[in-house]
């Protein structure tokens, strides 16, 4: 029995630092821009498309379309989000899911912080 649950945290350790890009390439279509300090990466979830679970550093999206998401935060229940085009969000660390719930695809620009300044 300890040997399953050893396996297990293991494997929970593995889904919690799966990079996006990794993970799912297909989703994650492009890495804009990287450097020291941020990564910037164009995303497209189609219709009922699943992004596997992932994780990210505290980050920003920028909405290029509207949709409507099924997000599942690594131990809280699923919540449903609907984005507008043109919407920002300041998301912190996570490690989560999503869907796209909708019938249109769904488009982000997805800006992780590596670093935070200290220059004034």
């Amino acid at each position: 029995m300890s040997l399953l649950l050893g396996l297990f945290l293991i494997l929970s350790a593995q889904v919690r630092a799966q990079d996006p890009v990794t993970v799912a390439p297909n989703i994650y279509k492009k890495v804009l821009l990287e450097n020291d300090n941020v990564r910037v990466m164009q995303f497209e979830l189609a219709p009922q498309e699943t992004v596997p679970w992932h994780s990210h550093p505290d980050h920003f999206v920028y909405a290029i379309t509207d949709g409507k998401l099924e997000i599942t935060d690594k131990g809280k229940p699923a919540v449903i989000a609907e984005i507008k085009a043109g919407e920002a969000l300041y998301l912190v660390a996570t490690t989560h899911m999503a869907k796209n719930i909708g019938e249109t695809p769904i488009q982000f620009i997805v800006t992780e912080l590596k670093t935070i300044s200290t220059k004034k």
